[in-house]
């Protein structure tokens, strides 16, 4: 099993820890982003990170499937469903913004189904595709990740493994220090800067 230190090892050396000012999804504001998808981009890091979760994974109890929201969770699920012998699916948002399977996914009842992330702030996304499984009859087994970045005392109702837990500051946008010195934030994703007002 890898290292903590060792996955934050691998994000670094293909450039997945970014340092400036980020706005995140949930419309806070940060000084380092982790952009899993230049990991994910080298199938054979994915797989060793998905094969170190897979281990960490035993302690949940059985797993039938991974279910990993769109678009961050699907490379991490497929992997994570190809280390531990399970079918994987995604869950994509539908007009309304809800959570939802399509493409012929299903959950039976009394499935147990590991959430799969590339990274956990909130645990948001992760807790709607919770309730997604649930409402289709399955059993939340718990949340897997590549990082863990939660605030300091931020719980959630589920389970949650990660292969490195990363302390990384976060700012409501009112109250950010970066705004403050006038450094423009960039959306993750995006090559475009914006104010520093949101």
């Amino acid at each position: 099993m890898l290292s903590g230190k060792e996955v934050e090892e691998l994000l670094r050396s293909v450039g997945a820890v970014l340092d400036g000012h980020f706005l995140l999804s949930s419309g806070n504001h940060a000084p380092r982003y982790v952009q899993c998808a230049k990991l994910l981009q080298h199938p054979a890091l994915a797989a060793r990170v998905a094969s170190s979760l897979a281990d960490q994974a035993a302690e949940l109890g059985r797993i039938d499937a991974v279910i990993g929201p769109a678009l961050g969770g699907i490379v991490v699920a497929y992997e994570l469903g190809r280390a531990l012998g399970t079918r994987a699916m995604f869950s994509e948002r539908d007009a309304e913004g809800r959570m939802t399977l399509r493409r012929g996914f299903e959950i039976s009842p009394g499935e147990r189904i590991l959430i799969a992330e590339d990274v956990v702030t909130t645990g948001g996304s992760s807790l709607e595709v919770a309730r997604l499984v649930e409402e289709l009859g399955g059993v939340p087994a718990g949340i897997a990740c590549i990082v863990d970045r939660r605030p300091q005392g931020t719980e959630l109702p589920l389970p949650v493994i990660a292969a490195v837990r990363m302390e990384i500051p976060v700012y409501p946008p009112d109250d950010c220090p970066l705004c403050r010195r006038g450094i423009p934030y960039v959306k993750p994703g995006s090559r475009k800067s914006s104010n520093t007002r949101p």
